[in-house]
């Protein structure tokens, strides 16, 4: 017998001794499980009254894209822009309502969400731990984007690779001093980044300088915090020569500043971003960055939704090194007269 709440898939999940995605496909009439576990939760679900009018058939009715207010308004955060368009546009070709939600762990998470009358989440970002299990017990069908939650669908980009191929680039180029400029570390991309920064050092037989990696400031405004991080690598006895940054937005910021201090770009030191936001190509000089499909991010979040495609997928999206002028190597001075008569005698 029921009780007057409702029994939630948690607690269905809990009294049949299976995982919340089992019971899901249970009683979804999913394939990938056995009769006998199948009719083991159907049983449970029985006997505790489960409503099964909570669980969805065919594609969802509205879609709700939820993101954090951490990371500032979308506007100030272009990244997040492109992954938006991205889903929104696979929500349209599928003819299902998309709508937005900004969050932060102390809200009331459960009521914002039913009042969007969305029937699946697509959560773009890292979430606080409070808000994330405030978003996984709506118990709505789920997929993250730009994240990562274990046992969840999860659409990334090869953060790892990106990261090395940026750091990579600027050790063939002839950089001595490499450092990095990182946003918080519990953000799954950005940890991935870093791993691929010192990876790449690691395998050109370079010992990691903690000194040469720095985090920016949560307690300051976002550009406040990107120039600060700068100045605090400029103020090293040996400064860099070159820098990875983990976004493109921080890495113009810090490129503005090197700018104000009279260093030349790339000839004092170099950088490299990550993103290819449209503003890269416009900077002064234009930014060598690790370019990923972000709309595609979102369209292939969405798709997933709709098609119900929520078990965890590893693959990530591919990424590519757009090398412009920021982080090329200053050209060898041409030998002097005196050299090139020597070299003649």
């Amino acid at each position: 017998m029921a009780d007057k709440r409702g029994v939630t898939i948690r607690e269905l999940a809990q009294a049949a001794g299976v995982s919340i995605g089992t019971v899901s496909r249970a009683l979804k009439g999913q394939p990938g499980l056995s009769e006998q576990t199948r009719s083991q939760v159907l049983a449970v679900a029985q006997q505790l009254g489960y409503d099964t009018a909570k669980l969805r058939t065919g594609k969802p009715r509205r879609v709700l894209f939820l993101y954090s207010r951490s990371i500032g308004s979308l506007a100030s955060n272009p990244f997040y822009s492109y992954v938006l368009h991205g889903a929104e546009t696979a929500c349209r070709e599928a003819a299902v309502p998309l709508s937005l939600l900004s969050v932060l762990g102390g809200d009331d998470i459960a009521a914002q969400v039913r009042r969007h009358e969305a029937d699946a989440l697509l959560v773009a970002g890292y979430l606080e731990p409070e808000a994330m299990e405030a978003v996984r017990q709506c118990e709505l069908p789920l997929v993250l984007v730009d994240h990562f939650y274990p046992g969840l669908r999860c659409v990334n980009d090869d953060n790892l690779r990106g990261a090395w191929l940026a750091t990579h680039h600027l050790l063939e180029g002839g950089a001595q001093r490499i450092a990095a400029i990182f946003g918080p570390l519990v953000h799954h991309s950005v940890s991935l980044r870093a791993k691929g920064f010192r990876r790449a050092l690691f395998e050109a037989g370079r010992l990691f300088d903690p000194d040469y990696e720095v985090v920016l400031d949560p307690s300051l405004d976002y550009r406040d915090a990107a120039r600060d991080a700068m100045r605090r690598l400029l103020a090293l006895p040996a400064p860099p020569d070159a820098v990875f940054v983990y976004n493109d937005s921080t890495a113009l910021t810090a490129m503005e500043y090197c700018a104000e201090q009279g260093l030349r770009v790339p000839q004092d030191v170099r950088f490299v971003g990550y993103d290819d936001i449209e503003a890269a190509q416009h900077g002064r000089p234009p930014l060598s960055t690790v370019r990923m499909d972000k709309e595609a991010l979102g369209h292939v979040a969405a798709r997933a939704l709709i098609e119900g495609e929520e078990s965890p997928s590893d693959t990530p999206l591919p990424v590519e090194l757009v090398v412009r002028e920021s982080s090329q190597a200053a050209p060898a001075p041409p030998p002097s007269r005196a050299g090139k008569r020597r070299a003649a005698g």
